[in-house]
């Protein structure tokens, strides 16, 4: 008696051609990534790495492998390349604008710490922020320091009148300052106490 076979049609070969290459990958990737990881313990058993340095490392390099095999399964179900590198290249783009935003911040709510607590100089002190020796930078007196800009009353010049300027906190870390004591006066200046 002969074997029953149930022929497969042909458009069944296709779909579950394409699912044995999805679960090649996807495996593919796991075992490198098991293979890395056993590879890092190793060398932390033999070289006396810390800790700290191992989990990140191991973290990144798996999140790399586990990627890398998502973009070759969404590459074999049809998903070009080009579109996913515009997708993650304009993500990439987007984040970087927001941590360089939110690092502003930052920088300047940590100046502003700071400048609480070492005292460079307080509200009623005269300062100047000096670009370069041969040109001078922003002059005047503290009139309010807060957790982002530290608010400057400029001198009256040519009879326009005074003029407040707010100057982030971290120029005052990033250039050179002179400082004169609100108790100090200055008559060339235009800063009468």
């Amino acid at each position: 008696m002969e074997a029953f076979k149930l022929p497969l049609p042909a458009e069944w070969v296709e779909p579950v051609w394409l699912g044995v290459q999805i679960l090649l990958i996807l495996l593919a990737g796991y075992l490198t990534q098991r293979f890395v990881a056993k590879g890092l313990t190793r060398l932390g058993e033999r070289y006396p790495f810390p800790p700290q340095l191992l989990m990140p490392l191991r973290g990144g390099l798996r999140w790399l492998i586990m990627g890398s095999a998502l973009i070759f399964v969404l590459e074999r179900l049809g998903v070009s390349a080009t579109v996913l590198w515009t997708a993650l290249s304009g993500f990439v783009a987007v984040a970087a604008v927001a941590f360089f935003a939110m690092w502003s911040v930052l920088s300047n709510l940590l100046c502003a710490i700071l400048i609480f607590t070492v005292g460079p100089f307080r509200i009623g002190d005269v300062v100047e922020l000096v670009d370069t020796l041969d040109k001078p930078g922003v002059k005047g007196r503290v009139v309010a320091i807060n957790l982002l800009y530290t608010t400057l009353i400029e001198a009256e010049e040519l009879g326009t009148g005074s003029a407040m300027v707010q100057v982030p906190n971290s120029l005052f870390f990033q250039r050179s300052v002179r400082r004169w004591r609100g108790s100090d006066v200055f008559p060339s200046s235009g800063f009468e106490k």
